[in-house]
């Protein structure tokens, strides 16, 4: 007599859904539980300054107020009416958006070529390169302005006597300013693109830029049409730090061009917030110019991360 045929239930008890479940949330939580110490300092540190910084830019505190005077008095968007109705503002956003973009592009170009450089030299003179530029790298902005100041002084800078320029001033100009600010930050900032993207290029395997070359690519093809593609996550992290950076850029324009250059010719949109905060002991708008400048930012980070998205890459 045939044995009769067996049925497998083919459904999982509903306990070993409900466990599966449970787990899955248990191990979604875990990552936020390592985080939260981290979240929780960051937070202090960041959204309580952003939140007072807010708070200021919609109320009429200047130093009247501080000083007791008079007392505070909510204005609204008062003080963006202000701000959005100067010139003055327009002109030195106009000019914090073009200065900031040769930065980053001048940065990323000098650090991507360094990097692909580290890759064709023996190890001592990639240990040379290296030092060098962490030392760039690790030199406080006020150091390094300085040090740049004086290679490019008019009456002691070396460069003066290489060139043969004499006496010329390169802080007199706008120009010239501005490109002797934008050597020092390209200067300071080109380590960490060349460190990082050093890194992933190490990461990619060999076998792919052997078929490459054996294909017959130049250089400058196995990176545009091999390495670029394959680095774009990395790129993305480092353009967008440094837009934030070059963005924000204080202390080289402070210091380099006398806090602004000769009748403000020289001022970003950090340098001239501390003027209208400070020396003009007009906070609120300073504030106000602090907050335009994090909405920029975030606009530019946001957007920059969606074109990403919309080309397939998971950052």
């Amino acid at each position: 007599m045939a044995a009769p045929d067996t049925v497998v239930d083919r459904h999982p008890p509903a306990t070993t859904t409900v466990t599966r479940t449970r787990g899955a949330r248990r191990a979604g939580r875990t990552p936020w539980l390592y985080l939260a110490p981290a979240l929780v300092v960051l937070g202090g540190l960041l959204v309580y300054p952003v939140y007072q910084l807010g708070l200021i830019s919609v109320l009429e505190y200047t130093q009247a107020q501080v000083s007791g005077g008079k007392p505070t008095s909510f204005r609204g968007l008062g003080n963006y009416t202000t701000l959005f109705s100067d010139d003055q503002f327009w002109s030195v956003l106009l000019a914090t958006v073009v200065f900031a973009a040769a930065c980053v592009l001048c940065t990323l170009a000098v650090g991507c070529a360094l990097a692909v450089l580290l890759t064709r030299v023996r190890a001592v003179p990639r240990l040379a390169l290296m030092l060098a530029a962490l030392g760039a790298w690790a030199t406080p902005a006020v150091t390094g302005s300085t040090v740049w100041l004086f290679l490019f002084d008019p009456d002691f800078g070396p460069v003066n006597r290489l060139l043969g320029l004499g006496d010329h001033s390169w802080t007199y100009g706008r120009y010239s300013a501005f490109l002797l600010v934008l050597l020092e930050v390209v200067w300071c900032s080109f380590p960490f693109v060349m460190v990082t993207v050093y890194a992933g290029i190490r990461a990619v395997p060999a076998e792919v830029l052997e078929a490459a070359a054996l294909d017959g690519a130049s250089q400058w093809r196995i990176w545009r049409s091999v390495l670029a593609p394959m680095l774009r996550p990395i790129l993305a992290v480092v353009t967008i730090q440094s837009v934030i950076w070059d963005f924000k850029v204080f202390t080289q324009i402070y210091v380099m061009t006398n806090g602004g250059g000769i009748a403000g010719q020289n001022l970003v949109l950090n340098v001239y917030a501390y003027q209208k905060a400070f020396a003009s002991s007009e906070y609120s708008l300073g504030s106000a110019i602090g907050v335009v400048t994090l909405l920029i930012l975030l606009a530019v980070t946001l957007g920059y991360l969606r074109l990403l998205r919309r080309q397939g890459e998971e950052l």
